[in-house]
């Protein structure tokens, strides 16, 4: 594609922007990270739409670290040259695999693509005992952040949500977390749960802020369908209830200087999720486990999506291809593609970047973002891509403007 303006007048989507707009390669490719899916839970929690699976006695640790560097393999000729920024286990429950296994998958992964110096490595954890004796080994094997799934310190809560791990030892999970050397870690906790009181929540709040955290993920229970509680639904706090808690949770974190900088993600000074970040300005990244999505751009502008076999068994399965799928993102999908995650960030991204990571002309967004502005959804600032308050509240609303 060339970067030149074409003769004749561009023709407007219904979005607003051109359906044929030009698109130039990409000058510089976007940082690049890699997602390691680990499938297997102690159970199945009946809210989690996730690809988790209940784990038999033995997990098979040794063919499923093959089978992930053999699927790393075959991505790595689109990826020649570049070094990982960031590298995230997720799952599934990831600290249920031995440090010996994930050493040996960190090994191997690095002597196929080299680490950038500063690299962030992130482990989900959850808060049980089995897992928490593993955090010291994990450290030493320059694991640096920790993820831990707490949702809730109280025991009913923690029992209506199917979790397996109590509040004392969430506690305990995030002191050894710190005792075993991870001064960088984040705890997973959610609100509008079945039941739950303005002040329920806050308790939660509260006891999270007391174990300092650097990073709060914090997050309404929605029903998902292909869930337990989709088929079986709980009863969930009301409207009125759910916004108060929405106020007066963010007031609480800001008051203990965890900045919002994603619609769910709070931080204190520079210790966003590096990760999470190249992922939401539209960066690049690789995806190897049974059901990991990736995102790569190339050179001459091209951008494809990729998704990798499900159930664990067929990824397993050698007679089976590791790859499920991919999709080349068409000129017209990029404004949706970026926005619908650029503008999830609070303070949005530099307008240049849109240019940057999909080779379209800025000016190809100028009708559906004066639309949008005019909306109240887009502040009107032409130096970046931010979304107004009311458009972090409607955000889906927001991105319309930008689908064709």
């Amino acid at each position: 594609m060339t970067g030149h303006a074409p003769a004749q007048p561009l023709h407007l989507g219904e979005a607003g922007f051109s359906s044929e707009a030009p698109r130039a390669g990409l000058a510089q490719l976007p940082p690049l990270s890699l997602y390691i899916h680990i499938p297997w839970c102690v159970r199945k929690c009946p809210y989690c739409d996730f690809n988790s699976h209940a784990a038999s006695p033995v997990l098979p640790e040794q063919e499923y670290v093959d089978a992930l560097l053999a699927d790393l393999d075959q991505d790595l000729p689109a990826v020649y040259g570049r070094e990982l920024s960031t590298i995230f286990f997720g799952g599934g429950t990831p600290s249920l695999f031995s440090a010996q296994a994930l050493g040996r998958l960190l090994a191997g992964v690095q002597q196929r693509i080299p680490f950038a110096p500063d690299i962030e490595i992130t482990l989900e954890a959850n808060p049980g005992t089995f897992e928490q004796e593993k955090f010291v080994a994990y450290r030493q094997l320059g694991i640096n952040r920790l993820s831990i799934g707490i949702q809730s310190f109280q025991e009913a809560k923690l029992t209506a949500l199917g979790r397996i791990h109590t509040g004392n030892e969430a506690v305990r999970a995030a002191d050894m977390a710190r005792q075993a050397g991870f001064d960088n870690f984040n705890l997973d906790l959610m609100h509008g749960l079945p039941d739950q009181s303005l002040d329920d929540a806050l308790g939660d709040m509260r006891q999270a802020i007391a174990l300092a955290p650097t990073h709060l993920s914090w997050y309404q229970l929605t029903l998902e369908p292909n869930t337990v509680f989709w088929n079986q639904p709980p009863l969930l706090p009301e409207d009125d209830i759910l916004w108060d808690i929405q106020e007066a949770g963010q007031a609480l974190l800001a008051s203990h200087g965890y900045a919002q900088y994603e619609v769910s993600a709070y931080a204190q000074p520079g210790r966003a999720a590096r990760h999470n970040l190249n992922y939401w300005s539209f960066g690049d990244f690789i995806g190897i486990g049974a059901g990991a999505h990736g995102k790569l751009s190339h050179p001459d502008g091209r951008i494809v999506r990729t998704w990798k076999t499900r159930l664990p068994k067929d990824y397993l399965n050698p007679a089976k291809a590791f790859k499920a799928g991919e999709k080349p993102l068409a000129t017209e999908e990029l404004p949706f593609e970026f926005l619908m995650n650029a503008l999830r960030l609070t303070e949005g991204v530099d307008a240049a970047l849109f240019s940057q990571r999909t080779g379209l002309s800025l000016e190809t967004l100028a009708t559906a973002r004066r639309e949008a502005e005019q909306k109240g959804l887009l502040q009107v600032e032409p130096s970046r891509l931010v979304a107004t308050a009311r458009g972090q509240l409607f955000l889906n609303d927001l991105l319309q403007y930008f689908l064709i």
